[in-house]
């Protein structure tokens, strides 16, 4: 019985920006089908599209799934230090008459481009130079004419292959462009390069997005005229905005930087994207990294487009911010202080405001966003009064509440402590459990909505609590 062969996966960016969130998902797959497998994770840096490259691109890229603990192998490599291979990879092609040498100039294909579409054609070369004969092109390239390599796809027929999400697939070969293999400038176009690296590099599993599949069949003619064998494609469902749209910068598609850096936690990030496109085949939704090398196959991978819904990572986040340990998300919240006001909190007053808003954070740099905090704002003295009482009765039992809170120990500024004392006071003069508290939060907060009064009051400390609640007793 022939041996298994050892299955490996790679992830091959573009260093022509920050990684996005979909680039992170197939990331993510690839690297957890490798260790599903134990098999071998590969990382391919695509930069042969010199035009676009972007300066640290590729150093943010790997930095970004590092902190994300998709570990990056050792060696990595560059397709363009590899140029002479996919050069000659192409001259192969040629000699076995499955690619030819196109002279045709930009501004030809331009005006062929713009005819066609002026005729409502689909725009595609038309195989001027495809038939050129070999002292035609001995001719042209001594005579140092500029040339690009094209594939010489089939003129007719259909080409067939199983995806293992879209099943079988079939592609009428009369409706493919000869595509470009080598460019002018002598860098290889994606299609060459990812195939040859892909055999070179033993890859079994080819997973990527579904805007690759119409690719797909070029891809198998190249692994044919080269006569090689062709890996096991995945192609990954798309990513929707909520409208079912394709994913757009407005709803989503932004770096995966960017969203690190709203203080989006890496494990809510990766749980939310591992079901981007998979289903575990029950209600489970929290899982690990380590739960998601145990259990992630390609099976259960969907067919149907992945709705990104910002709501559903929000959850996972808070999930996993509710279950973070005290310390270590003061850390993190002390970083977004820093990063984003140049300075944080006093480290007991930090601590204290942490200690509330963990069980309320999405993500954690909402911690910026309640200032109330630190400083009270102008508000309308009418929201201090609640439902049926009025400015007098609000007033008085503002009053009554100063005087109470002045006598009280520092000691006795808790929160458990405030609530005992405060319920016992309010219950002893029938005050009224609304009537009391409501306009004590709202002294404390300026808000309508805001964490309860004992707790700002715990957070605030004795002076800062009496200097609001003498303030709102004075805009009444």
């Amino acid at each position: 019985m022939p041996k298994t062969k050892k299955v490996i996966t790679r992830f091959a960016p573009s260093p022509t920006g920050d990684l996005h969130i979909g680039g992170l998902r197939t990331a993510l797959y690839n690297y957890l089908y490798a260790k599903k497998e134990n098999g071998k994770f590969l990382i391919r840096i695509e930069d042969t599209d010199q035009t676009r490259l972007v300066k640290n691109a590729k150093t943010d890229i790997l930095h970004t799934l590092n902190q994300l603990n998709i570990k990056t192998p050792e060696e990595i490599i560059h397709q363009s230090n590899r140029i002479n291979i996919y050069l000659d990879a192409a001259e192969n092609l040629i000699k076995n008459d499955k690619a030819y040498y196109c002279f045709c100039t930009a501004e030809r294909l331009d005006k062929l481009r713009a005819d066609q579409k002026a005729k409502k054609l689909p725009p595609r070369y038309d195989r001027l130079c495809r038939n050129l004969k070999r002292w035609e092109i001995d001719k042209r390239i001594e005579a140092k004419n500029r040339y690009i390599i094209r594939l010489k796809v089939p003129e007719s027929g259909n080409i067939s292959f199983k995806d293992t999400v879209r099943k079988q697939v079939e592609f009428d070969l009369s409706t493919i462009d000869d595509q470009v293999l080598i460019k002018s400038d002598g860098f290889p176009t994606y299609h060459l390069a990812s195939v040859v690296d892909d055999h070179n590099q033993e890859v079994t599993h080819v997973i990527r997005g579904e805007e690759w599949l119409p690719s797909t069949a070029k891809h198998i003619l190249l692994y044919q005229g080269f006569d090689w064998p062709i890996p096991k494609f995945v192609h990954l469902p798309l990513m929707l905005n909520p409208d079912g749209g394709k994913l757009s910068k407005r709803h989503a598609a932004v770096s995966v930087k960017d969203y690190i850096d709203q203080g989006y936690l890496p494990e809510a990030l990766l749980n939310f994207l591992f079901l981007q496109g998979w289903n575990p085949g029950d209600n489970r939704e929290v899982f690990s990294l380590a739960d998601m090398e145990k259990i992630f196959d390609l099976e259960h991978i969907n067919k149907s487009g992945a709705i990104f819904d910002l709501q559903k990572l929000d959850w996972f986040n808070g999930e996993y911010l509710r279950k973070k340990p005290l310390g270590k998300l003061i850390t993190l919240c002390q970083a977004q202080f820093v990063q984003k006001l140049g300075k944080s909190p006093e480290p007991e007053l930090l601590k204290k405001i942490v200690t509330i808003e963990q069980s309320r954070l999405k993500k954690v740099s909402d911690i910026l966003d309640h200032k109330f905090y630190f400083e009270l704002s102008g508000y309308d003295p009418k929201i201090l009064v609640w439902k049926k009482s009025n400015t007098n009765e609000t007033k008085q039992k503002l009053s009554v509440l100063i005087d109470y809170i002045t006598d009280l120990k520092t000691t006795d500024f808790t929160i458990e402590k405030l609530e005992t004392n405060i319920m016992k006071l309010i219950e002893d003069k029938k005050l009224g459990t609304g009537d009391t508290l409501w306009p004590m939060r709202v002294a404390l907060t300026g808000l309508e909505k805001s964490p309860g009064p004992f707790e700002m009051a715990w957070v605030l400390g004795k002076d800062e609590t009496l200097s609001r609640l003498k303030n709102a007793v004075g805009k009444i």
